[in-house]
Protein backbone atom coordinates (compact mmCIF):
# COMPACT_ATOMS: atom_id res chain seq x y z
CA UNK A 1 0.00 0.00 0.00
CA UNK A 2 3.13 2.64 1.18
CA UNK A 3 4.76 2.04 -2.33
CA UNK A 4 1.66 2.18 -4.23
CA UNK A 5 1.09 5.75 -2.76
CA UNK A 6 4.80 6.48 -3.28
CA UNK A 7 4.67 5.19 -6.88
CA UNK A 8 1.48 7.57 -7.28
CA UNK A 9 3.41 10.66 -6.08
CA UNK A 10 6.76 10.06 -7.66
CA UNK A 11 4.71 9.01 -10.63
CA UNK A 12 2.61 12.69 -10.67
CA UNK A 13 5.97 14.60 -9.61
CA UNK A 14 7.82 13.28 -12.81
CA UNK A 15 4.97 13.67 -15.14
CA UNK A 16 4.72 17.42 -14.40
CA UNK A 17 8.65 18.07 -14.53
CA UNK A 18 9.09 15.82 -18.33
CA UNK A 19 5.92 17.19 -19.03
CA UNK A 20 7.09 20.83 -18.70
CA UNK A 21 10.63 19.62 -19.95
CA UNK A 22 8.87 18.19 -23.49
CA UNK A 23 7.19 21.55 -24.57
CA UNK A 24 10.58 23.61 -23.70
CA UNK A 25 12.60 20.77 -26.05
CA UNK A 26 9.52 21.06 -28.44
CA UNK A 27 9.29 24.84 -29.47
CA UNK A 28 13.17 24.97 -28.99
CA UNK A 29 13.29 21.90 -31.51
CA UNK A 30 10.62 23.63 -33.33
CA UNK A 31 12.30 26.94 -33.61
CA UNK A 32 15.44 25.43 -34.66
CA UNK A 33 13.86 24.13 -37.96
CA UNK A 34 12.07 27.08 -38.55
CA UNK A 35 8.52 25.99 -37.64
CA UNK A 36 5.86 28.43 -37.76
CA UNK A 37 4.99 30.42 -34.52
CA UNK A 38 1.41 28.92 -35.02
CA UNK A 39 2.07 25.93 -35.63
CA UNK A 40 4.20 25.33 -32.75
CA UNK A 41 1.00 27.22 -31.14
CA UNK A 42 -1.59 24.89 -31.92
CA UNK A 43 -0.01 22.01 -32.51
CA UNK A 44 3.69 21.32 -30.34
CA UNK A 45 2.69 22.79 -27.10
CA UNK A 46 -0.82 21.94 -27.60
CA UNK A 47 0.22 18.11 -27.95
CA UNK A 48 3.14 19.16 -25.53
CA UNK A 49 0.72 20.44 -22.46
CA UNK A 50 -1.76 17.89 -22.75
CA UNK A 51 1.43 14.73 -23.05
CA UNK A 52 0.37 13.70 -19.36
CA UNK A 53 -3.67 13.17 -20.53
CA UNK A 54 -2.37 11.10 -23.56
CA UNK A 55 0.14 9.31 -22.01
CA UNK A 56 -1.77 8.01 -18.64
CA UNK A 57 -4.47 7.16 -20.95
CA UNK A 58 -3.21 5.17 -23.18
CA UNK A 59 -1.15 3.21 -20.73
CA UNK A 60 -4.29 2.84 -18.67
CA UNK A 61 -5.80 1.30 -21.68
CA UNK A 62 -3.04 -0.64 -22.89
CA UNK A 63 -2.95 -2.12 -19.30
CA UNK A 64 -6.89 -2.91 -19.14
CA UNK A 65 -7.74 -0.22 -16.91
CA UNK A 66 -10.48 1.63 -18.47
CA UNK A 67 -11.97 3.37 -15.64
CA UNK A 68 -8.30 5.72 -15.66
CA UNK A 69 -8.15 5.62 -19.12
CA UNK A 70 -11.66 7.38 -19.46
CA UNK A 71 -11.91 9.01 -15.86
CA UNK A 72 -8.56 10.45 -16.62
CA UNK A 73 -9.66 12.67 -19.81
CA UNK A 74 -13.35 13.58 -18.50
CA UNK A 75 -12.62 14.12 -14.94
CA UNK A 76 -9.35 16.69 -15.95
CA UNK A 77 -12.23 18.22 -18.53
CA UNK A 78 -14.08 18.97 -15.09
CA UNK A 79 -10.95 19.78 -12.95
CA UNK A 80 -10.27 22.53 -15.67
CA UNK A 81 -13.44 24.19 -15.43
CA UNK A 82 -14.57 23.42 -12.42
CA UNK A 83 -10.95 24.02 -9.99
CA UNK A 84 -8.76 25.94 -12.56
CA UNK A 85 -11.06 28.21 -13.60
CA UNK A 86 -12.37 28.65 -9.85
CA UNK A 87 -8.97 29.44 -8.42
CA UNK A 88 -8.31 31.66 -10.93
CA UNK A 89 -10.94 33.60 -11.64
CA UNK A 90 -10.71 33.66 -7.40
CA UNK A 91 -7.10 35.48 -7.92
CA UNK A 92 -8.47 38.05 -10.88
CA UNK A 93 -11.60 37.98 -13.17
CA UNK A 94 -11.12 36.47 -16.57
CA UNK A 95 -12.05 38.08 -19.33
CA UNK A 96 -13.34 36.09 -22.69
CA UNK A 97 -11.98 37.08 -26.21
CA UNK A 98 -14.39 37.45 -28.94
CA UNK A 99 -12.94 34.62 -30.83
CA UNK A 100 -12.89 32.08 -27.93
CA UNK A 101 -16.75 32.72 -27.76
CA UNK A 102 -17.56 32.32 -31.11
CA UNK A 103 -15.64 29.81 -32.22
CA UNK A 104 -13.75 27.32 -29.29
CA UNK A 105 -16.32 27.68 -26.97
CA UNK A 106 -19.27 26.79 -29.10
CA UNK A 107 -16.78 23.57 -30.78
CA UNK A 108 -16.24 22.37 -27.16
CA UNK A 109 -20.20 22.34 -26.48
CA UNK A 110 -20.59 20.16 -29.69
CA UNK A 111 -18.21 18.08 -29.26
CA UNK A 112 -18.97 17.07 -25.54
CA UNK A 113 -22.18 16.70 -27.17
CA UNK A 114 -21.30 14.15 -29.62
CA UNK A 115 -18.95 12.39 -27.35
CA UNK A 116 -22.04 11.61 -25.19
CA UNK A 117 -24.05 10.55 -28.51
CA UNK A 118 -21.03 8.33 -29.54
CA UNK A 119 -20.94 6.65 -25.53
CA UNK A 120 -24.21 6.33 -25.17
CA UNK A 121 -24.59 3.03 -25.28
CA UNK A 122 -21.45 2.59 -22.98
CA UNK A 123 -18.89 1.06 -25.57
CA UNK A 124 -15.87 2.92 -26.92
CA UNK A 125 -15.08 1.04 -29.93
CA UNK A 126 -12.49 1.61 -32.30
CA UNK A 127 -14.63 2.47 -34.82
CA UNK A 128 -16.22 5.57 -32.31
CA UNK A 129 -12.30 6.59 -31.35
CA UNK A 130 -11.65 7.21 -35.12
CA UNK A 131 -14.57 9.15 -35.40
CA UNK A 132 -12.86 11.36 -32.45
CA UNK A 133 -9.70 11.51 -33.88
CA UNK A 134 -10.88 12.21 -37.86
CA UNK A 135 -13.28 15.70 -35.98
CA UNK A 136 -9.89 16.27 -33.97
CA UNK A 137 -7.84 16.45 -37.01
CA UNK A 138 -10.14 18.64 -38.55
CA UNK A 139 -10.97 20.75 -35.80
CA UNK A 140 -7.25 21.38 -35.25
CA UNK A 141 -6.82 22.44 -39.50
CA UNK A 142 -9.41 24.81 -39.32
CA UNK A 143 -8.01 26.31 -36.57
CA UNK A 144 -5.10 26.65 -38.46
CA UNK A 145 -6.20 27.55 -41.84
CA UNK A 146 -7.97 30.59 -39.85
CA UNK A 147 -5.01 31.62 -38.00
CA UNK A 148 -2.93 31.63 -41.19
CA UNK A 149 -5.82 33.71 -42.97
CA UNK A 150 -4.95 36.51 -39.95
CA UNK A 151 -1.42 37.06 -41.06
CA UNK A 152 1.43 38.32 -39.09
CA UNK A 153 -0.65 39.39 -36.29
CA UNK A 154 -1.41 36.32 -35.22
CA UNK A 155 1.78 34.31 -36.50
CA UNK A 156 3.61 36.79 -34.48
CA UNK A 157 2.52 35.31 -30.88
CA UNK A 158 0.61 32.53 -30.08
CA UNK A 159 -1.23 33.04 -26.78
CA UNK A 160 0.90 31.83 -23.74
CA UNK A 161 3.71 30.23 -25.48
CA UNK A 162 7.46 31.90 -25.29
CA UNK A 163 10.29 31.60 -26.83
CA UNK A 164 13.30 29.75 -26.35
CA UNK A 165 15.25 32.21 -25.11
CA UNK A 166 18.82 31.10 -26.49
CA UNK A 167 17.85 28.14 -29.01
CA UNK A 168 20.44 25.19 -28.10
CA UNK A 169 21.38 23.10 -31.05
CA UNK A 170 19.47 20.82 -33.43
CA UNK A 171 20.89 17.69 -31.42
CA UNK A 172 20.74 19.17 -27.71
CA UNK A 173 17.05 19.93 -28.69
CA UNK A 174 16.13 16.27 -30.19
CA UNK A 175 18.10 14.85 -26.84
CA UNK A 176 15.87 17.05 -24.73
CA UNK A 177 12.76 16.02 -26.82
CA UNK A 178 13.50 12.54 -27.08
CA UNK A 179 14.65 12.32 -23.46
CA UNK A 180 11.58 14.17 -21.72
CA UNK A 181 9.57 12.28 -23.57
CA UNK A 182 10.85 8.41 -22.30
CA UNK A 183 10.66 10.22 -18.72
CA UNK A 184 7.16 11.14 -19.52
CA UNK A 185 6.18 7.43 -20.57
CA UNK A 186 7.66 5.73 -17.63
CA UNK A 187 6.34 8.13 -15.17
CA UNK A 188 3.06 7.51 -16.41
CA UNK A 189 3.13 3.76 -16.27
CA UNK A 190 4.58 4.19 -12.41
CA UNK A 191 1.48 6.55 -12.25
CA UNK A 192 -0.94 3.98 -13.97
CA UNK A 193 0.25 1.09 -11.79
CA UNK A 194 0.40 2.94 -8.67
CA UNK A 195 -3.48 3.99 -9.11
CA UNK A 196 -4.56 0.75 -9.90
CA UNK A 197 -2.53 -1.09 -6.74
CA UNK A 198 -4.00 2.09 -4.46
CA UNK A 199 -7.91 1.40 -5.92
CA UNK A 200 -7.70 -1.81 -5.10
CA UNK A 201 -6.69 -1.34 -1.40
CA UNK A 202 -9.08 1.13 -0.89
CA UNK A 203 -11.70 -0.83 -2.30
CA UNK A 204 -12.96 1.87 -4.89
CA UNK A 205 -12.96 1.46 -8.71
CA UNK A 206 -10.82 2.61 -11.04
CA UNK A 207 -12.66 5.15 -12.29
CA UNK A 208 -13.05 7.35 -9.18
CA UNK A 209 -9.27 7.10 -8.97
CA UNK A 210 -8.99 8.12 -12.71
CA UNK A 211 -11.82 10.85 -12.16
CA UNK A 212 -9.95 12.40 -8.81
CA UNK A 213 -6.22 11.93 -7.95
CA UNK A 214 -5.02 10.99 -11.67
CA UNK A 215 -7.19 13.32 -13.47
CA UNK A 216 -5.82 16.62 -11.11
CA UNK A 217 -2.44 15.50 -11.21
CA UNK A 218 -2.26 15.65 -15.01
CA UNK A 219 -4.58 18.94 -14.82
CA UNK A 220 -1.51 20.51 -12.26
CA UNK A 221 0.66 21.95 -15.81
CA UNK A 222 -2.43 23.21 -16.91
CA UNK A 223 -3.50 25.06 -13.48
CA UNK A 224 0.72 25.97 -13.23
CA UNK A 225 0.21 27.87 -16.78
CA UNK A 226 -2.94 29.40 -15.72
CA UNK A 227 -1.69 30.81 -12.32
CA UNK A 228 1.39 31.96 -14.35
CA UNK A 229 -0.71 33.82 -16.93
CA UNK A 230 -3.04 35.64 -14.17
CA UNK A 231 0.83 36.77 -12.67
CA UNK A 232 1.56 37.88 -15.90
CA UNK A 233 -1.32 40.47 -15.85
CA UNK A 234 -3.15 37.92 -18.80
CA UNK A 235 -5.40 36.43 -17.01
CA UNK A 236 -7.76 36.15 -20.12
CA UNK A 237 -4.90 33.52 -21.57
CA UNK A 238 -6.23 30.67 -18.89
CA UNK A 239 -9.65 30.55 -20.44
CA UNK A 240 -8.36 29.98 -23.62
CA UNK A 241 -5.90 26.99 -22.49
CA UNK A 242 -8.46 25.27 -20.49
CA UNK A 243 -10.87 25.24 -23.47
CA UNK A 244 -7.83 24.14 -25.91
CA UNK A 245 -7.25 21.40 -23.17
CA UNK A 246 -10.47 19.98 -22.99
CA UNK A 247 -11.02 19.70 -26.90
CA UNK A 248 -7.81 17.96 -26.86
CA UNK A 249 -8.57 15.17 -23.60
CA UNK A 250 -12.30 14.70 -25.35
CA UNK A 251 -11.35 14.19 -28.76
CA UNK A 252 -7.44 13.14 -29.03
CA UNK A 253 -6.87 11.64 -25.39
CA UNK A 254 -10.44 9.25 -25.34
CA UNK A 255 -10.09 8.50 -29.09
CA UNK A 256 -6.32 8.00 -28.87
CA UNK A 257 -7.51 5.58 -25.58
CA UNK A 258 -9.97 3.91 -27.90
CA UNK A 259 -7.89 3.14 -30.47
CA UNK A 260 -5.44 1.23 -28.75
CA UNK A 261 -7.97 -1.04 -26.80
CA UNK A 262 -11.54 -0.80 -27.51
CA UNK A 263 -13.56 -0.68 -23.82
CA UNK A 264 -16.49 -1.06 -22.68
CA UNK A 265 -17.81 1.98 -19.96
CA UNK A 266 -18.95 2.08 -16.42
CA UNK A 267 -22.68 2.77 -16.49
CA UNK A 268 -21.80 6.37 -13.94
CA UNK A 269 -19.98 7.63 -16.75
CA UNK A 270 -22.92 8.52 -18.77
CA UNK A 271 -25.15 9.35 -15.85
CA UNK A 272 -22.92 10.90 -13.63
CA UNK A 273 -20.02 12.50 -15.25
CA UNK A 274 -20.58 13.27 -18.26
CA UNK A 275 -23.73 15.36 -17.41
CA UNK A 276 -21.43 17.19 -14.52
CA UNK A 277 -18.75 17.77 -17.69
CA UNK A 278 -21.85 18.84 -20.03
CA UNK A 279 -23.09 21.36 -17.17
CA UNK A 280 -19.84 22.72 -16.21
CA UNK A 281 -19.38 23.63 -20.32
CA UNK A 282 -22.56 25.26 -20.48
CA UNK A 283 -21.79 27.31 -17.39
CA UNK A 284 -18.62 28.69 -18.59
CA UNK A 285 -20.69 29.64 -22.41
CA UNK A 286 -23.23 31.69 -20.27
CA UNK A 287 -20.61 33.51 -18.33
CA UNK A 288 -18.37 33.87 -21.45
CA UNK A 289 -22.27 34.98 -23.32
CA UNK A 290 -22.93 37.72 -20.43
CA UNK A 291 -25.25 35.86 -18.58
CA UNK A 292 -24.39 38.06 -15.81
CA UNK A 293 -24.00 41.09 -17.82
CA UNK A 294 -20.17 41.08 -18.26
CA UNK A 295 -19.12 38.67 -20.35
CA UNK A 296 -16.28 37.21 -18.21
CA UNK A 297 -15.54 34.69 -15.14
CA UNK A 298 -15.86 37.21 -11.82
CA UNK A 299 -14.55 36.04 -8.41
CA UNK A 300 -18.27 35.32 -7.59
CA UNK A 301 -18.55 33.26 -10.36
CA UNK A 302 -15.34 31.65 -10.10
CA UNK A 303 -16.44 30.52 -6.40
CA UNK A 304 -19.77 28.76 -7.69
CA UNK A 305 -17.50 26.72 -10.83
CA UNK A 306 -14.68 25.59 -7.49
CA UNK A 307 -17.77 25.24 -5.29
CA UNK A 308 -19.26 22.87 -7.91
CA UNK A 309 -15.84 20.69 -8.48
CA UNK A 310 -15.89 20.45 -4.36
CA UNK A 311 -19.30 19.12 -4.72
CA UNK A 312 -18.66 16.70 -7.47
CA UNK A 313 -15.73 15.12 -5.84
CA UNK A 314 -17.40 15.07 -2.17
CA UNK A 315 -20.28 13.05 -4.29
CA UNK A 316 -17.25 10.82 -5.69
CA UNK A 317 -15.71 9.93 -2.62
CA UNK A 318 -19.23 9.83 -0.27
CA UNK A 319 -20.47 7.10 -3.31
Amino acid sequence: MISAFLAVICGLLLLIVSAGRFVEGSVCLAQRLGVPPLFVGMVVVGFGTSAPEMAVSALAALSGSPGIAVGNAYGSNIANIGLILGVTALMAPLAFHFSILRRELPALALVTGLSFLLLIDHELSRGNALILLVVFAALLAVIILHGLRQGAAVLARPEGIEKCAEVPSLAKSLFLVVVSLLVLLASSRLLVWGAVQVAHSLGVGDLVIGLTVVAVGTSLPELASSIAAVRKGEPDIAIGNVIGSNLFNTLAVVGIAGVIKPMSLAPEVLWRDMPVMGFLTLVLFLFGAGFSGQGRISRREGAFLLACYVGYIVFLLAG
